[in-house]
């Protein structure tokens, strides 16, 4: 699996598992000196809370603790090097209750306005060789390392589920942009790959906005969504979709302050 698309899948489950945690950190970053959105790779942040800092990442096993520094080993067998500093938001997630029914569960609770409590801020030195962590910041592919904005500490079986989920992308869920919609049929693009993918809905489709029931056409090209189903043809057939409107933090743009997040070292 090639660098970019390896991130774009570690960051489409991460929002979808952490939402709810990542949106608290981005709120912080806005009000601290130096963690801004809009900085790093230049890529947009894409709903469901996004990795401050450009919304890229990594998820991975950590071999290595030093003073400035993880070293981790990702799923596909790749070590990176996690560069952090006194700017980076080491975090682990709260413990959350599931709220309401429907679809896999993974994420219901930060899509659909789920109680949970808020991450549990951690000192560098609270991550230890054999933690699962997930990285997201400035990413270089070539020297395989991160600049991190945000860092946090996965349980073992919150990364259990991620590895499920990206297994089960595209099989039994979507996420992604609005960018079209046509009659009963909405184009995304996906969370994960960044390519299109139609979403069908039909009588038997349930709409959410957090915990409010909506309909087809309450919804708008330009928010994002999550759907649950199956593939039916060439298309998938959602029987939810939760949407929910672009955070500001993370439109294109968005004001950050620059030079903050600490650089790969090459």
């Amino acid at each position: 699996m090639g660098v970019k698309l390896f991130n774009s899948c570690v960051l489409g489950i991460t929002l979808a598992l952490t939402g709810a945690a990542t949106a608290t950190a981005q709120s912080g970053a806005g009000q601290d000196s130096g963690t801004g959105s809009g900085q790093g790779s230049g890529q947009r942040g894409r709903g469901f809370g996004g990795f401050p800092g450009g919304g890229r990442g990594a998820l991975g096993t950590v071999t290595e603790v030093a003073s400035d520094h993880y070293t981790i080993k990702t799923d596909a067998g790749e070590t990176y090097t996690v560069h952090f500093s006194v700017n980076t938001r080491i975090m682990k997630q709260g413990a959350g209750r599931r709220q309401g029914g429907g679809g896999s569960g993974a994420g219901d609770n930060a899509a659909e306005g789920g109680e949970r409590s808020a991450p549990q801020a951690l000192k560098p030195t609270d991550i230890k060789v054999g933690d699962v962590i997930t990285a997201g910041g400035e990413v270089d592919a070539a020297a395989k390392s991160i600049g991190a904005v945000a860092i946090f500490q996965v349980d073992p079986e919150r990364a259990k589920q991620m590895r499920e989920m990206q297994a089960n992308y595209g099989k039994t869920w979507l996420a992604g942009r609005i960018t079209a919609i046509d009659g009963t049929t909405i184009t995304i693009e996906g969370i994960m790959d960044h390519t299109p993918h139609s979403i069908v809905v039909d009588e038997n489709t349930s709409f959410h906005q957090r915990r409010d029931s909506i309909t087809l056409a309450d919804i708008k090209p330009g928010e994002q969504l999550r759907a649950e189903g199956a593939v039916k043809g060439s298309a998938f057939l959602a029987t939810t979709v939760t949407a929910m409107e672009p955070r500001d933090g993370n439109r294109e743009g968005s004001p950050g302050a620059g030079g903050s997040q600490p650089k790969p070292q090459q």
